[in-house]
């Protein structure tokens, strides 16, 4: 699905994935819907989170 990306995704690469802006994706974060980490003041975002954030939400 996302073989493309690294292993840990930007948080453009992220929005880029799910095709949803940068608040959107801010806000997933922050309820944690998806999994994240922050180093400092960049996010990064397993590229497996996103994969599960997919089924979940996709019910699959």
């Amino acid at each position: 699905m996302l073989e493309s990306y690294d292993d840990l995704l930007t948080t453009e690469e992220a929005c880029e994935a799910l095709k949803v802006g940068k608040n959107a994706l801010y806000d997933l974060l922050h309820s944690q819907k998806l999994k994240g980490y922050r180093n400092g003041r960049v996010w990064r975002i397993p590229r497996l989170a996103v994969e599960e954030y997919i089924c979940t939400q996709a019910k699959l």
